[in-house]
């Protein structure tokens, strides 16, 4: 391992295909499979639909990855959308990607996710959470303690130190909660449809496909779209995967398609082990299923099993994250504290810091619901965009041909672009307030660019100030 340090302060490239492929994996399966599949029932009140809905979503990451490997094997380097768009677009639109992955892109799903963990942890172990402290200023209520909170900010806290100690400790670690979490719904799967006290009839739901409606299938995306999540994980540790041109590519569309049939066969036990009317709205979607198959008894274990998932979740963001604002530092576009890289451990030190203070400050300001909305509508303009940008890197630069052409192409990013597309079209309409976060996010972005470019052209005219 030390023969490969170059004494630069570089990452070193000590990430081999297995890990990639599970820190795709984790970054995927957590919050949103075991939250919104009630919600999805609800809006679309057909079993037949519920589970097309989550195989479209799962084409629709499939697609990304695809297009995503691509990119990944042009420019294997840390950073990942922030890389893509600054190679397609331009230094100002790499650097909104970084910018709105540091806010929208991981403290955010890290925040929602520990807030999710904390809440599948007290119900698991039957624990009363139900103390809070709201903290007003100037008579509005600016943040809430309670123990959901404190105990996420722990968490996010505990897992940033893992990450922080070093490469191949937060590896082991992610390694082993992903294996023992995909484990654990694996034998759920199994044992729900072998054992369980599920009916078949179930799958009847109320039409098929003939109560197929485009406007609440839309919405459903949206909840599906952010349960299919980190499909792109890898991409972000370009500069520390081993031989990135195969590696990159190979536990996208690996990784990808592992958990978009994870999710079919979860969401069936979902249909399996109860009516439709009492699947409709249930936000422990996970912990009621076992309910139904096994007893009340059993579902305290799913509880456990499913807060042990959103833990490898967390676990995988908090690793990936930091990729970003260290590659921005060091192109000269961030903070430049950023790109130092802790000469022992071999980490992004200050920008797993800076992650960790902003989601902490989340879980405490904000709700799991609205967080949901403006993750979703926020990412999915930058996904779409760097997929615009691989087919603008295909006519721009030919000489960039790779080893890796996406599979399908042009059909296959010109799907996930339409798709996201009619996304964003819905969203606008339905949740607007989530929609105007989102837009001044980018905003407020777009200014701390311009800020840095006056910094730099100040530099460039008083070289000596």
């Amino acid at each position: 391992m030390k023969n490969a340090i170059d004494g630069n302060g570089d990452l070193l490239r000590q990430v081999g295909a297995f890990t990639a492929t599970v820190l795709v994996v984790s970054n995927m399966v957590g919050t949103g499979i075991f939250t919104t599949s009630g919600f999805i029932m609800e809006e679309l009140g057909d079993p037949v639909i519920l589970l097309l809905c989550w195989l479209c979503g799962g084409i629709f990451a499939l697609c990304g990855a695809l297009c995503y490997g691509e990119l990944g094997a042009k420019f294997p380097r840390a950073g990942g959308e922030y890389v893509f768009l600054r190679e397609s677009f331009g230094k100002m639109m790499g650097f909104l990607s970084g910018w709105i992955s540091l806010i929208v892109g991981f403290s955010a799903p890290i925040a929602a996710a520990a807030i999710a963990f904390a809440t599948y942890f007290y119900s698991a172990l039957g624990l009363d959470a139900a103390w809070e402290m709201p903290l007003t200023v100037f008579g509005f209520q600016a943040a809430t303690l309670s123990m959901v909170n404190i105990t996420a900010v722990a968490v996010i806290i505990l897992f940033s130190l893992l990450h922080y100690h070093s490469v191949t400790t937060g590896s082991r670690i992610q390694n082993m909660l992903t294996i023992s979490n995909f484990a654990l719904i694996l034998f759920f799967i199994i044992a729900g449809f072998a054992f369980g006290d599920g009916s078949a009839q179930n799958f009847r739901g109320q039409g098929g496909l003939s109560a197929f409606s485009p406007e609440p299938f839309a919405a459903s995306l949206i909840f599906v779209f952010f349960a299919y999540s980190g499909w792109n994980a890898s991409a972000y540790l370009g500069g520390e995967i081993k031989a990135p041109q195969r590696n990159i590519p190979l536990s996208l569309t690996v990784g990808t398609l592992a958990v978009t049939g994870l999710y079919l066969l979860l969401n069936a036990v979902f249909v399996y082990s109860m009516p439709v009317d009492q699947m409709a709205g249930a936000i422990d979607v996970g912990a009621k299923s076992a309910e139904f198959l096994f007893g009340k008894g059993v579902s305290r274990y799913l509880s456990i099993a499913v807060a042990l998932g959103i833990l490898s979740a967390v676990s995988a963001m908090i690793m990936t994250g930091p990729r970003i604002y260290y590659a921005m530092s060091r192109d000269g576009v961030f903070f430049t504290r950023l790109a130092r890289v802790n000469p022992e451990r071999r980490t992004p030190a200050c920008s797993i810091v800076l992650q960790a203070a902003i989601a902490c400050f989340m879980v405490i300001t904000a709700s799991f619901d609205a967080l949901l909305t403006y993750i979703g509508f926020t990412l999915s303009i930058f996904a779409m965009l760097t997929v615009i940008g691989m087919i603008r890197i295909r006519k721009i630069r030919p000489e960039l041909s790779g080893i890796y052409r996406t599979i399908g192409y042009p059909f296959t990013p010109l799907f996930f672009i339409a798709g996201h597309l009619w996304i964003i079209y819905y969203m606008i309409q339905s949740r607007p307030i989530g929609v105007i976060f989102g837009l001044a996010t980018i905003l407020a972005g777009i200014f701390v660019y311009l800020g840095f470019a006056f910094k730099d052209r100040l530099k460039a005219l008083f070289p000596g100030q």
